[in-house]
């Protein structure tokens, strides 16, 4: 019971650790990274006890990826930088991530399947996959990232219904909510910058 108890507390702090995440990326604020980065290593163990591996691994993920986007988004707002803008994702670099998305989810998928207790293997490696796709997209400021967020997090939000994480369920319902809402934010800020 305690334990249940101290996994529910951990995982409203990554919820609530979620909500100020999403704001300050649909504010551009890079002070999103480290918020990420402590959100991510709440999870780690929320998602572990859940035995949902593949979100628990790209916690992970997450948490390199959020130093990396930290220094990449600073060192383009030094002063001897031009800031990093919102961009469109072109044709070539479409491909390239909808094929590494697909090699990343039969990676995953296999490992899933063939050595763990996983309750929904193909379902935790396809929100893992994007996932890794558009934080990476997120972290290069490209406009769809957000379009792909729209589609993770619906699908996270069934996950964590199905497993009982509630708390993270209404996270994910309302991250899908202001996924569609940080896309039109980010292109019309990207579309006052081209207009300049």
């Amino acid at each position: 019971m305690l334990d249940w108890i101290n996994t529910h507390i951990i995982e409203i702090i990554g919820t609530l650790s979620g909500f100020i995440y999403l704001y300050f990326e649909i504010k551009q604020s890079k002070w999103l990274w480290p918020v990420g980065l402590f959100s991510a290593l709440l999870y780690i163990y929320v998602f572990f006890v859940a035995k949902f591996y593949a979100d628990m691994g790209l916690q992970f993920y997450y948490v390199f990826i959020s130093i990396y986007g930290w220094i990449y988004w600073s060192k383009s707002t030094s002063q001897d930088k031009v800031e990093l803008i919102v961009s469109r994702i072109r044709v070539p670099l479409f491909f390239k991530l909808l094929l590494a998305s697909s090699f990343i989810y039969i990676a995953i998928s296999y490992v899933l399947v063939n050595y763990t207790d996983s309750p929904l293997p193909y379902w935790d490696s396809f929100t893992t996959a994007l996932s890794i796709v558009a934080t990476w997209m997120l972290a290069r400021k490209i406009l769809e990232q957000w379009l792909v967020w729209v589609l993770v997090d619906a699908v996270s939000m069934c996950l964590y219904l199905y497993k009982e994480l509630y708390p993270t369920a209404v996270l994910f319902a309302v991250f899908t909510v202001l996924a569609l809402y940080g896309y039109f934010q980010w292109k019309k800020d990207m579309i006052k910058t081209e207009a300049i």
